[in-house]
């Protein structure tokens, strides 16, 4: 099929688009600077500065918007809270401002478990969302893709969990104090870690574009999220390193501020409508996950 990539330069895109192109897609990479990515087709967009290239969905059956500002680059300012929320929010109005009622497509939208309460609960794609900052613009973003359904298209809002890669995200953030010996626990320890490895959020998202009876929120993490603890306790054996120095809570929340956050609240998110539609999941051991990707 041909699918285009919004976000196609983040960590999670430029996989993507090489493993579409590898199995025979073509591919539409889309970004703010039009950069090209093997042999993608490159087009520059930037939401901000007007609507999507008049030619950018020509011939395009599927859609994946990834786009999004990091939650994790920057301090959590106000400045930076309202780009976390306009990069999702208006980039999604302007992919579905573009469909055409009379060419349905799939959109598979990006959103993440953030939506989810904090707590000791499990959460399946039926639980409601919670409170605060993240859950809110988690709302207003699937709300946004949403609208894509109205022309006709069919959508998917995959929840991504703790994406594991060793060249982004939290888990390369987390690799050079583990290397240096001086790894282990954030804060208590006790929050769930609700994660998965990047192949098989790159193969969640094939699965969604592959089959129709897929649509709605899809959670996308592995069947078994692991105490804080524990992840740290795995890392270090893929790494061969103690992992027994923690990092107090209090620490963190001077250094990061209410960005924290993301390291020291958790939740146990589970990817029921991927296991209940025959999904297959590569790593779904946290130890051989970490193993694969920083072995």
């Amino acid at each position: 099929m041909k699918v285009a990539i919004v976000g196609a330069t983040g960590m999670i895109g430029r996989r993507l688009v090489a493993d579409l192109t590898e199995r025979g897609d073509s591919v539409v990479a889309i970004s703010r600077r039009g950069v090209g990515i093997g042999t993608a087709a490159a087009i520059a967009w930037d939401p901000a500065a007007g609507p999507l290239p008049d030619d950018a969905l020509d011939g395009v059956e599927a859609i994946v918007n990834l786009a999004g500002a990091g939650i994790g680059d920057a301090r959590w300012t106000d400045a930076r809270k309202a780009l976390m929320r306009s990069s999702r929010v208006d980039t999604t109005k302007g992919i579905v401002a573009a469909l055409d009622p009379a060419t349905p497509r799939t959109l598979v939208n990006a959103s993440a478990i953030g939506i989810y309460p904090i707590g000791e609960g499990e959460f399946d794609e039926t639980s409601a969302p919670g409170t605060g900052f993240l859950p809110e613009v988690c709302t207003a973003w699937e709300d946004e893709a949403q609208a894509a359904t109205a022309k006709g298209s069919r959508l998917v809002c995959l929840r991504l969990g703790v994406v594991l890669a060793a060249e982004g995200g939290a888990l390369k953030k987390q690799l050079l104090p583990f290397k240096l010996g001086i790894g282990g626990p954030l804060g208590g320890g006790r929050q769930w870690v609700s994660w998965v490895h990047i192949s098989d959020a790159i193969g969640a998202i094939t699965y969604a574009l592959d089959h129709d009876s897929v649509s709605g929120p899809v959670n996308v993490t592995a069947p078994k999220p692991v105490r804080q603890k524990e992840f740290a306790r795995a890392l270090g054996k893929a790494l061969h390193r103690p992992a027994f120095l923690p990092t107090p809570g209090i620490a963190l929340k001077l250094a990061m501020g209410e960005m924290a956050t993301l390291a020291l609240d958790g939740q146990y998110v589970v990817p029921r409508v991927l296991i209940e539609s025959g999904f297959v999941f590569q790593h779904p051991e946290i130890g051989a996950a970490l193993r694969a990707e920083v072995g």
